[in-house]
């Protein structure tokens, strides 16, 4: 008498499998987004860290005075100063000014950041914003444009740190 061999799987081993491959997937996929969202904050984070040794060469170049820009503007083909067109021969490449999360407004105008115009033509040792004189940790020169970072916004501020915490408050 033969003994036949059985090959392959057992409907249980195949279900077992297939549970098994469910459970790791629902454990990877929120896991990889949330890391890609990272990914995507700190090339935002690298973007305005390059603003902000571009906006320093500027700094270099104009007597430490700031420029006079436009809050944004409309489109690309608008010819107001704005961030992007008055600072784009300091920064390595007009990237800089496109956080990855944006997916609407540099297409449209060409800067996913709006500069501050509170700070508009002040010498760098001189800035105010909400009552912070002399506090240029609390001083915001440039933020994303809108709450892309899990409805958080980046800041640069005036001493040329990064973050997405709001340091700025009215004083009393």
């Amino acid at each position: 008498m033969r003994q036949m061999h059985k090959y392959g799987f057992t409907l249980v081993e195949l279900l077992i499998t297939i549970a098994i491959i469910v459970v790791l997937s629902a454990i990877a996929v929120p896991v990889s987004l949330s890391m890609v969202e990272k990914s995507r904050q700190a090339t935002c984070i690298a973007n305005l860290r390059q603003i902000g040794a571009g906006l320093q060469m500027y700094l270099g170049d104009h007597r430490d005075v700031l420029p006079v820009l436009a809050l944004g503007r409309a489109s690309k083909n608008s010819d107001e100063p704005v961030l992007e067109t008055v600072l784009f021969g300091y920064v390595e490449s007009e990237d800089a000014f496109h956080c990855p999360c944006d997916k609407t407004e540099f297409k449209k105008t060409g800067c996913s950041y709006h500069w501050n115009i509170t700070q508009n033509g002040r010498p760098i040792d001189q800035l105010s914003f909400l009552g912070n004189d002399e506090r240029p940790e609390r001083i915001p020169l440039v933020s994303d444009k809108e709450g892309w970072h899990d409805e958080k916004t980046n800041f640069l501020y005036a001493d040329f740190s990064m973050s997405d915490k709001v340091r700025f408050v009215t004083t009393e």
